[in-house]
């Protein structure tokens, strides 16, 4: 009896909103509160440099993506091009990273809802957990469908946040702070208030609100028409990220001196407060509680859909890539469940620490993740010049812009080192990729026996 496949469920526009919605999320809407409180108005500068890397990384791994019909993850691409060892630490590296990262976003949940409710954090992030995984056990269309609205109500909003900033601004609106105004950006402490120091610790939660954007090549397996979509979708990547990213932060400091702003709470939320619109304020407080929610809802979908490419690349349990009767990994789905439910649990005993100690983990695994498709790519260009050729989606200004790159993650893991609150989860993960390392070695000498 055939083995049933994933079914590509997903059309153009759930992929364009996947798109979006992996690049706006729980970094940019509470994240950005603690990273303003490092930089300072510079933070914009933060969120241009990592965003043009994390473009050049989406370009690299597009190309991978589409030079082989067979490729259904990046995990195959490591496999091929880096051997059997780093796929498997690359693949269980890219869940873990996701399992932080939905971590971090029931966190988030749980902090958003104590807006309304004086309720435990951990309350409200197991409900979500609960729903999410009711609607992720249906097909794949159903999950692209909550994408996708889910991504709607974030891009209305920051269009709307954009739109009543300029309002605010043409009109020099004043608010308990002060007026509205371009000069918020100099006028308190310098655009470097912090100074260099300052500007380059925020490094950290700028690479965490840029987690998800590769979310584009974990569904590539799912998607309708892979050659079109996945390349529209990554080619828009700059002009979100300039106009999401760098155009809402400019208008949410302009209307709130980066003084004004607490590290505790969403930015987006504090500046309706503070423009006198309580209503709008709460409003806003939703879409952030449903942008949590949808990051989560992705956690969901990416690490179940990884644990299946590792069962059925034999680095997994074969229970692991059994498909229901919906074409959906439903055991993966229960373990990357259980596996989320532990961010609540730190909600509940670290409440203040939890959401900046997971927020770092996953930043450093996703700065491995993404320089493996760039050490990918560069072999690929060495190794497989036939591909390139062929290639219709080439990565401009390779295999330079890759080496550049790297570099830059490599320079933020060094910032890392020296930030106390990065510090101590940097000097752990390490043993993250000993582990694996470990398993891996064990996995191969079971192989050679089993085979003698």
């Amino acid at each position: 009896m055939a083995q049933p496949e994933l079914k590509r469920e997903l059309a153009n526009r759930h992929v364009q909103l996947i798109a979006i919605g992996g690049t706006i999320g729980t970094g940019l809407f509470l994240g950005s509160g603690k990273a303003i409180e490092k930089a300072g108005p510079s933070i914009m500068i933060t969120y241009l440099i990592v965003g043009i890397a994390v473009f050049f990384v989406m370009r690299a791994l597009g190309e991978l993506l589409l030079s082989k019909a067979g490729y259904q993850s990046f995990t195959d691409i490591a496999e091929d091009y880096l051997g059997s060892r780093v796929a498997f630490i690359t693949g269980w590296t890219y869940w873990f990273c996701w399992i932080m990262t939905a971590m971090a976003d029931v966190i988030a949940v749980g902090v958003y809802v104590q807006y309304w409710f004086d309720i435990p954090q951990w309350v409200p992030a197991i409900a979500c957990l609960v729903v999410l995984l009711g609607l992720n056990l249906l097909t794949v269309k159903s999950f692209g469908e909550l994408e996708f609205w889910f991504a709607l109500i974030k891009v209305i909003t920051i269009l709307a946040l954009i739109g009543l900033g300029v309002i605010l601004l043409i009109i020099g609106f004043k608010t308990d702070a002060g007026s509205v105004t371009v000069r918020n950006l100099w006028e308190h402490g310098g655009f470097f208030p912090n100074g260099i120091s300052g500007f380059l610790f925020s490094f950290q939660m700028v690479v965490f609100a840029y987690v998800g954007v590769e979310l584009v090549g974990v569904s590539a397996a799912e998607t309708a028409d892979p050659e079109k979509n996945i390349p529209s979708a990554i080619n828009k990547i700059p002009l979100r990220i300039l106009f999401f990213y760098v155009g809402a932060l400019f208008v949410l400091l302009c209307i709130n001196p980066w003084t004004e702003l607490s590290p505790a709470e969403s930015p987006f939320v504090k500046t309706f407060t503070l423009v006198g619109i309580p209503i709008a304020a709460g409003i806003i407080n939703f879409v952030v509680l449903t942008s949590a929610a949808s990051a989560c809802n992705s956690g969901m979908f990416s690490t179940s859909r990884i644990l299946y490419n590792l069962s059925r690349n034999n680095q997994a349990s074969p229970r692991l890539g059994k498909l229901n009767k919906n074409h959906v990994p439903g055991n993966s789905l229960f373990i990357s469940t259980i596996v989320i439910s532990v961010g609540a649990l730190l909600s509940k005993l670290i409440p203040e620490q939890a959401f900046g100690i997971v927020t770092t983990i996953s930043a450093i695994c996703f700065i491995w993740v993404w320089g493996i498709v760039l050490i990918c790519h560069i072999k690929y260009k060495k190794t497989r010049p036939d591909l390139q050729a062929k290639s219709k989606f080439k990565a401009p200004f390779t295999p330079a812009i890759n080496y550049i790159v790297l570099a830059l993650f490599a320079g933020i893991l060094i910032i890392m080192l020296f930030a106390g609150e990065t510090r101590p989860a940097l000097l752990c993960t390490p043993l993250w990729f000993i582990l694996l390392f470990i398993l891996y070695s064990i996995r191969s000498k079971k192989g050679k026996s089993n085979q003698a």
